[in-house]
């Protein structure tokens, strides 16, 4: 599937599949079922939190490939890109084609900046969602669980896709 250039960020290429726009509708659909029928919250703002929630989780995916990229940049091995729409819900980084083999710490390194930028914003989150008035209470809360669960405690769940996956084979290589 081709993706669809959308410019550069950072010094980064960024691409969208079309995968990610029938993601993202998913998102919106299954965010907002779960207000409207697992809260009890009316439709109409079950409807506008649902996008707010997909919205978000495309934001915290882009800041989980920026720490990786942040963290590539610190190793003198810089990322390239960052591809939106892997496995629809997802983003691909994206390293030079010419990249020489590089030690284990390093990958592990680079593997690293995504959780650890997402347990930051977790604590930012845990830290505010006291402040989360009524039903956005819990907007605020799906905040802090994907952060906590998806991006940063995934790196103790190697799956073979993801973070966790990158360093437990590389640490098999030391």
């Amino acid at each position: 599937m081709k993706a669809i250039p959308f410019g550069s960020l950072f010094g980064l290429r960024i691409n969208v599949l079309p995968l990610a726009f029938g993601g993202t509708l998913i998102l919106w659909i299954g965010f907002t079922l779960i207000a409207f029928l697992g809260f009890g919250i009316s439709f109409g703002e079950s409807l506008m939190m649902g996008f707010v929630a997909a919205l978000l989780h495309w934001a915290f995916e882009l800041t989980h490939s920026l720490g990786h990229a942040l963290a590539a940049r610190q190793t003198g091995y810089p990322m390239a890109g960052i591809t939106f729409g892997t496995l629809m819900f997802f983003a691909l980084t994206h390293y030079p084609k010419d990249e020489p083999v590089l030690p284990p710490t390093v990958h592990i390194r680079r593997a690293l900046g995504g959780p650890i930028i997402n347990g930051l914003l977790s604590v930012v989150f845990l830290l505010l969602l006291p402040f989360w008035a009524g039903n956005w209470f819990w907007l605020g809360a799906f905040a802090l669980f994907e952060n906590l669960f998806v991006y940063t405690l995934q790196v103790f769940l190697p799956l073979g896709f993801n973070d966790g996956s990158t360093i437990l084979r590389n640490l098999q290589l030391k």
